[in-house]
């Protein structure tokens, strides 16, 4: 009671500290200011974390060579900036009889990655879908 009595003349709160301690452990301090010093280290330690994303880049078995090029282009660019990058060939209809393409342009795209990525989950079919997912070098 005493502790508290003082704390209100000086004008802070009265926190316990260890309340499973004999006796229980308080401190005189103001609560308010201590929760926002704790919130903007808090704020500091978030702001110096680097998120990586998983993008996603999309491509059917038929896709010319020169629209390859740019998907691997755009690729590189995710890769460089940090983000995992989801590579997906989707496949319609009669083209499920002739995965050998996309698994051709899957090898050209792993190939063409060799010195920016490093391949995750190697290629596999899910569904009607072949998809493969490359991280960035470290």
């Amino acid at each position: 009671m005493d502790a508290f009595r003082k704390a209100q003349e000086l004008g802070y709160d009265l926190v316990e500290v260890a309340p499973t301690s004999q006796p229980p452990v308080c401190r005189i301090m103001d609560y308010g200011k201590y929760k926002y010093e704790l919130s903007k280290k808090e704020h500091q330690s978030r702001r110096h974390q680097k998120s990586t994303q998983v993008k996603e880049i999309k491509l059917r078995p038929r896709t010319d060579k020169h629209d390859l090029e740019i998907k691997i282009r755009q690729i590189k660019g995710f890769l460089a900036e940090g983000n995992k990058t989801k590579v997906t060939v989707i496949f319609r209809g009669r083209e499920m009889a002739n995965q050998e393409m996309g698994r051709a342009m899957m090898a050209t795209v792993v190939e063409q990655l060799a010195d920016s990525g490093t391949i995750e989950y190697a290629p596999r079919m899910e569904g009607r879908s072949l998809i493969m997912i490359v991280a960035p070098k470290s």
